[in-house]
């Protein structure tokens, strides 16, 4: 495993954990399809909410900084296969970012907003 590959394992359970502890349960994770992964699948009462973790060990730049456009529009894709493929479809949806830095987590509930 790369030491990228490691930092992302790390960042999305830490990501989880933090979830975990707000109330959300989670339903699925590294959920893939060929649009690209929603890295975490969670519930929080009646809403489904997709989750986006962002991590950076630099100062280049705000991890959250890092959810474009594209990828919005990618994540977007898979949240409509995972909603189709388990039932859900029809279901209160959300779009989250959970970002990590050397200043902590940041989670920016609603990030993005679409289908």
């Amino acid at each position: 495993m790369s030491i990228k590959s490691l930092l992302g394992f790390l960042w999305e359970r830490k990501a989880e954990s933090y979830l975990k502890k707000k109330g959300y349960r989670i339903l699925e994770r590294n959920f893939r399809t060929k649009f690209g992964e929603i890295d975490i699948v969670a519930k929080k009462g009646d809403e489904i909410v997709f989750v986006e973790v962002k991590g950076r060990s630099g100062n280049f730049q705000k991890p959250e900084e890092a959810v474009d456009e594209r990828k919005m529009r990618r994540i977007k894709k898979a949240a409509t296969i995972f909603l189709k493929k388990k039932g859900l479809w029809g279901n209160s949806v959300r779009f989250d970012v959970v970002a990590i830095d050397k200043e902590g987590i940041r989670h920016i509930e609603g990030a993005y907003y679409g289908f």
